[in-house]
């Protein structure tokens, strides 16, 4: 699923009311870093109320003390009813913050979680320099392949077994996914030679906990599964005449899952750490509206993820963890100045840790054959220069219609240069020009004769990176009377020079994947992705934005067969001109454990979700062979060792990165890792 961009809260409650059940059905999703407190709130919505709810939603953005200006009444019932999980930037690693809001800390960060009331509270605290809203997660796109009879799994990589004895197939090393799906624990690929399970923890975020499950240690959400339930499931399941995941059960268990999927590459006995303990990470991202509206599913799952994998790491003992995480978004500044980048990073400058992330499917730009429609996902980046004051340029963004009506929030976010001043205005399908949006200004849910919603927001110095931005929002009209999808055909976005002193701007497409909502009459409603028009798309710079992180390994989608980086890998370079993704690694077509199906225990499947477990997997290789290694001397290994694909030279590619992961070199240079030798003549 997921990971929906921005601080703004524009547009991610819509104003629907008390409505019929085929209305209701077609219900837009909240934030993921936002949840009505209260089922029974929602059943109890008026339209009245639940304006009141979009405008404190509204409130809580870089600026949360707009909050104090809402008006009392209804207003203050909403701000009540409303939770949100936010980040906040602290003025020190010395300030303190002594708080139940308070849910994790890395240095300057920190995540909290409470009403929009609270949260404002808070934010006015000394100390606090800024809170932002936790990003929303999105599903991962890997695309399943069958059992093709070209499939394979990581064992074709050379060079592990001959250096066993150095690095032991990592049975000393923790590997911890972060994923969804659910994690098939009784798989075949993840049982030791007694028949128990590899896993030691599964921390289900979505679990109620009760039973026998407790919160994890340092988190008040979510059920923590351990080995001894795991393995109890297992011993009792023949006897029961179940699956031990039944026995067992976690709140996603899906055929085919995709963590286990991701798992098994990275540490499965048919993938790379064979040898070592498994920890992972369920997130929850609910597929229904309700539940949507009742969980959190953002980025600050992330961080607490990251560090409750580490702290099982330390209370296994074991040398060192990696940890792999293939999910992503388009939102944000694409550059390393995200609240979760951050956060990681400064975790991974102690050593003996690394952490991989998928750089995304969005890199296709055209078809590939006569009915492929994958570049619909691909074209989601523009860039360009405004060379001077007075001039400007236009984007064409493409809203897809053709019989259905698209009930999907679509999202614009454009970075420019603190330096610049660049006004925008907004055109509809057929239409006419919006009134221009100078910085500092905006225009909120303006109802355009087609009934879309717009918002425009020219924001200056956003508190994480200081540039500035322009975000667009178009939004479905709805109430009980009526649902109204995004007009369809080609929105045109006007930049203007005000003042330019640099004039380079890039804009990024965040919307939802294609899924089919309901149908009501003749009309099929959908969340139906937008994409830039084929002159304005730029085919580069799509990375996902968790990719962007300094020390994060960014890994792309090698075809290994073709030898080539498969057409639907994101690409760099970030939006400040770093070289990511680092590494490109075998993603298409790789056989690994299907979850959940008894039937068929393997399954084939491609995408950047695939090729990130490779690389944890051999960083957690090299982590066993040199423990004292820091995660940014990994990805120096890693861009070392790359071997240039054909045709291509040493050089940084925006598709490849250094090229593809050659295993033997990595783990021959973790050997060396830390020899000198003194040539020096001495007495």
């Amino acid at each position: 699923m997921k990971i929906f961009s921005s601080d703004m809260f524009e547009g991610r409650l819509r104003t629907v009311g008390r409505s019929s059940v085929a209305v209701n059905s077609v219900r837009a999703e909240l934030c993921g870093g936002v949840r009505v407190a209260k089922q029974k709130f929602i059943e109890q919505l008026d339209l009245k109320l639940q304006r009141s709810i979009f405008e404190a939603e509204q409130s809580v953005k870089a600026k949360p003390e707009r909050l104090s200006r809402l008006k009392k009444g209804v207003n203050d019932a909403a701000t009540n009813e409303i939770e949100v999980e936010v980040f906040a930037q602290l003025a020190s690693e010395d300030a303190t913050l002594k708080s139940q809001l308070v849910t994790g800390r890395r240095g300057r960060i920190c995540t909290l979680r409470g009403t929009l009331e609270d949260i404002n509270k808070l934010s006015n605290k000394p100390g606090v320099v800024s809170v932002r809203l936790a990003d929303t997660l999105q599903s991962p796109r890997a695309m399943d392949e069958g059992l093709s009879d070209d499939a394979h799994g990581p064992p074709i990589i050379a060079g592990i077994e001959q250096r066993e004895n150095a690095h032991h197939f990592g049975e000393n090393i923790l590997v911890g996914i972060v994923d969804v799906g659910g994690f098939d624990f009784a798989h075949p690929d993840f049982l030791d030679e007694e028949g128990k399970t590899r896993f030691t923890r599964i921390w289900d975020q979505a679990d109620q906990a009760g039973r026998h499950r407790k919160q994890p240690k340092n988190y008040d959400y979510g059920g923590e599964i351990t080995d001894e339930h795991m393995n109890h499931a297992i011993a009792s399941s023949q006897s029961a005449g179940l699956p031990a995941h039944l026995l067992e059960p976690q709140s996603q268990m899906a055929a085919g899952s995709h963590g286990t999927h991701v798992a098994s590459i990275a540490a499965g006995k048919s993938g790379i750490c064979r040898h070592a303990k498994i920890a992972g990470v369920l997130l929850s991202l609910p597929t229904s509206e309700l539940d949507r509206r009742l969980s959190f599913y953002d980025t600050a799952r992330i961080v607490h993820a990251v560090d409750y994998l580490l702290d099982i790491g330390k209370e296994l003992e074991v040398d060192a963890v990696t940890v792999n995480i293939s999910l992503g978004t388009n939102g944000g500044a694409h550059d390393d100045s995200s609240a979760m980048s951050r956060w990681i990073d400064y975790a991974l400058t102690q050593p003996g840790r690394a952490v991989c992330v998928a750089a995304g499917n969005a890199g296709q730009e055209a078809p590939q054959h006569a009915r492929d429609i994958g570049f619909i996902m691909g074209r989601i980046h523009t860039s360009g220069r405004i060379v001077a004051s007075d001039l400007e340029t236009r984007l064409d963004w493409v809203v897809v219609g053709d019989g259905i009506e698209d009930i999907s929030e679509n999202e614009l976010e454009i970075w420019y240069a603190p330096q610049d001043r660049i006004a925008v205005q907004v055109r509809p399908p057929g239409g006419d020009w919006t009134t221009m949006v100078k910085p500092g200004e905006f225009m909120k849910n303006k109802l355009l004769p087609d009934r879309t919603v717009l918002s425009i927001f020219n924001e200056l110095y956003d508190t994480g990176n200081g540039h500035n931005r322009i975000s667009i929002y178009l939004a479905p009209f709805m109430t009980q009377e009526a649902v109204v999808g995004i007009a369809p055909g080609v929105w045109s976005v006007r930049l203007i020079g005000q003042q330019i002193r640099d004039g380079r701007y890039h804009g990024w497409i965040e919307r939802d994947d294609p899924m089919e909502i309901a149908r009501i009459g003749e009309r099929a409603y959908w969340r139906f992705p937008s994409f830039f028009a084929e002159a304005t798309n730029v085919d580069n710079s799509s990375i996902s934005t968790l990719a962007c992180g300094a020390r994060i390994v960014g890994v792309a989608n090698l075809d290994a067969d073709q030898e080539r980086i498969n057409p639907s890998s994101s690409q760099g370079p970030t939006r400040d001109g770093r070289e990511k993704p680092d590494i490109a690694a075998p993603g298409t077509n790789i056989l690994a454990a299907n979850g959940f199906d008894d039937d068929a225990r393997w399954i084939a499947k491609s995408g950047t979700s695939m090729a990130s477990p490779y690389v944890a997997g051999v960083a957690g290789l090299m982590l066993a062979i040199a423990p004292q290694l820091t995660a940014a001397q990994i990805i120096g290994i890693l861009r070392r060792t790359a071997a240039p694909l054909p045709g291509h030279t040493f050089e940084w590619r925006n598709d490849a990165g250094f090229g593809g992961i050659d295993v033997g070199a990595c783990l021959d240079e973790a050997l060396a890792a830390g020899e000198m030798r003194d040539v020096g003549a001495g007495d």
